[in-house]
Order: structure tokens, then C-alpha cells, then sequence
């Protein structure tokens, strides 16, 4: 079986792939780890966060210097507020993760102890059971964790950071929190309507980190390990096109190599070279048919808030509209929707959200 692009989910065996150790700076990472710090790695929705940390918890549990997890919490977005739903939820998730790795049930039976204890310390309770009870040093990774709101949220950020002076041995070495943004950025309202930052909630955090886009030359190396599969050329007038199309966002980036390659059903015989007229018509394909990704781009874009920032920008407006927030610049910024770069000016992040922007059902050049 050939092996395809990849537009959903994380890296397989079985698809195209940048190794995802390369993406991030490795020793940096591991350094950061020995010198128990906790720390965020974000990025925007599917730009492979997901493949990398799971690359890296491979990578520390293969060294085997620690006990190495990854924990998806997304599922807690469901229970909002109910903060004892999603804590217990969370120790179920870690429990299940830690025996896997461990292979066996202590990770389970201290978890089903820390249950007897309230609510408001249980995660606490069991992190520092676990990491006294394990033979080396944990390392967690808790992805989505900005999915998590309200309650639920600060709960979980709180009981990280009371138990963050025990480590390492009765808490984690290291907690790696993953999400589209930055936790200083969490603006979290209670159930009583009280307002807290991520930043005051969190406050332990030793730096945060973003996983960047591919680079040309990674694209190239992507869209060549296909080449070496099936023989299929690329016209290296390809190249430019896609690079100024995605400027390296990773699902853009597969979607249009399968597009290509693979939807295009002419294109599904190998003797077929691809060349630019193909790459443009897939761009069209893509936007046309609103895939996940697509529509998710489409539906910030139709925010009010999203709008008024990204229509000056697109348009090259020099005047800044005072009632734009700093948090909604921060917005379009951490889900990828533009680019702030110091010294230059905010641009669009690429031509295809440039294409979903002058297509919007707004008679932008009157405001």
C-alpha cells in the first residue's frame, strides 16, 4: 500500500511525515526537562502539536531516564464548569496512560485511593502518589488544555501548581501544557462570573514555546518522499506555489499534496507529472469543498471581533481601530490567521486564508 498525505490526525507509519523531533528545539526541550521546569508548547489547531508530543514522550520513554505520558483532556470541554467531572476525568485519563507505559495497575489502584480525597485536591493527591510510587521521574503531557473552561480549568491549573515545590520526586519532574494558545493568555471566567488569567492561575510556567510551520525545504522533502514512493514528479515550478499558498501550515500543506495526488483522480496514475496548473486548480478544489480545516478557518473569519482585525490587514490599512483589543489581535495571532512579526508589518498568513478573506460577504472597502 502506498503511503498518502496525512489531513487528519496525527503522523502514521503509514503517511508522509517531517520527523517530528526536527520540528521543535530538541535540546532545549530536554534541558528545560532536567532542569524541572514546567512549560507550554502551542500552536494553531492542526499544525501537528499532537505528532510532536507524542514523538517526544516516545523519545523519554525510550531514553529511559523518565516515565514519560501523554493526556488528552479535550473531553472535559463537554463538562464546562462541573470541575469534579473533569478532575475525576482527568485522574482517569492519566491512570489509564501511566499503566499502559508502566504495564501495570498501580497507576490504576493509586488512582482509585485519590478518589477518596475532595475534589479540590485529588489531582494533587494522585500526581504525588504516582511520581513517589514510580522508579524514575515523570514527565506529563497535557494536550488541549485550553479546551478545558471555567471551573474545570482553573482547578486543574491550580492543583499543577500546588504540588509544582514537591517535585520531583512526590510530583511530576516536568508538566508540558499544550493548546492553540498561550497560557498567560486564558482568560478564564468562574461560575460566578469572578475573572482569572491563565498567568495568576499558573503562574510556575518557565517559558512558553510555538511549534512553527514547515519550511521550504521541508515541504520539498515532503512532497519528494512521494516522488520516491510512486515515482510521481513534481514540476519544480510546484514548489514556489505551494510555499506562497500555505507558507508552511502543515494541513495545508498535506491537504493540497493529497489533493494533487490523490483527488484528482487523473492524477492517480504515477506517469503523471504534476505542474502548476494542477497546484492551482487543487487550491480551488480545497477551497471550494471546505474541509474541516477550511470551514474552521471560516467560521473565525465570520466573528465580528476576527474581522475587525483581519479586513484592516488584508487591506493594507495603515489606521488602527482603537476599539480592536489586544486580545483580539492575540486571537487571529494563535490561531494562525495572521502573521505579527517584529519590525514588519501584520500580514495575512497565507494566500489561501487571503483567498477565504476576499470571499468573505463583507463589503470590506466601505468600513
Amino acid at each position: 500500500m502506498e503511503r498518502f498525505f496525512n489531513t487528519a490526525g496525527p503522523q502514521t507509519p503509514d503517511s508522509y511525515t517531517i520527523d517530528p523531533l526536527s520540528r521543535f528545539d530538541l535540546e532545549d526541550i530536554l534541558l528545560m526537562i532536567r532542569q524541572q521546569r514546567y512549560f507550554v508548547m502551542h500552536a494553531p489547531r492542526q499544525t501537528g502539536k499532537t505528532s510532536c508530543m507524542l514523538a517526544l514522550r516516545d523519545y523519554l520513554n525510550k531514553k529511559g531516564d523518565y516515565i514519560a505520558v501523554y493526556a488528552n483532556v479535550e473531553g472535559g470541554q463537554a463538562l464546562r464548569n462541573n470541575a469534579e467531572s473533569v478532575i475525576k476525568s482527568t485522574c482517569d485519563t492519566l491512570a489509564e496512560q501511566f499503566s499502559g507505559i508502566v504495564g501495570n495497575d498501580v497507576p490504576l489502584h493509586l488512582r482509585d485511593e485519590a478518589r477518596k480525597t475532595e475534589t479540590g485536591s485529588m489531582l494533587t493527591t494522585y500526581l504525588r502518589r504516582l511520581s513517589m510510587a514510580l522508579p524514575k521521574p515523570t514527565i506529563i503531557i497535557i494536550d488541549e488544555i485550553d479546551a478545558l473552561v471555567g471551573d474545570s480549568l482553573v482547578s486543574i491549573l491550580r492543583q499543577i501548581r500546588s504540588g509544582y515545590a514537591d517535585r520531583p520526586k512526590a510530583f511530576p519532574q516536568t508538566i508540558i501544557l499544550c493548546g492553540v494558545r498561550d497560557v498567560r493568555d486564558y482568560r478564564i471566567v468562574l461560575s460566578n462570573q469572578d475573572i482569572v488569567t491563565g498567568g495568576s492561575a499558573f503562574n510556575i510556567k518557565a517559558t512558553s514555546l510555538r511549534l512553527g510551520n514547515f519550511s521550504k525545504e521541508e515541504i520539498h522533502e515532503l512532497y519528494l518522499q512521494h516522488t520516491q514512493e510512486t515515482g510521481q514528479q513534481f514540476d519544480e515550478a510546484c514548489f514556489p506555489m505551494v510555499w506562497d499558498a500555505t507558507e508552511g501550515q502543515p494541513w495545508l500543506v498535506n491537504a493540497l499534496g493529497r489533493e494533487v495526488t490523490y483527488k484528482m483522480r487523473e492524477n492517480r496514475d504515477r506517469s503523471v507529472r504534476i505542474i502548476p496548473e494542477m497546484i492551482d486548480k487543487a487550491i480551488e478544489n480545497i477551497i471550494y469543498r471546505r474541509d474541516t480545516h477550511i470551514n474552521h478557518i471560516l467560521k473565525l473569519l465570520n466573528e465580528p471581533n476576527v474581522q475587525k482585525v483581519v479586513l484592516p490587514v488584508y487591506l493594507n490599512q495603515e489606521n488602527i481601530d482603537p476599539s480592536i483589543s489586544i486580545e483580539d489581535y492575540d486571537n487571529c495571532v494563535e490561531n494562525g490567521i495572521i502573521n505579527r512579526e517584529r519590525g514588519k508589518p501584520l500580514r495575512i498568513a497565507n494566500g489561501i486564508y487571503k483567498k477565504l478573506i476576499s470571499n468573505l460577504n463583507v463589503d470590506a472597502k466601505t468600513t
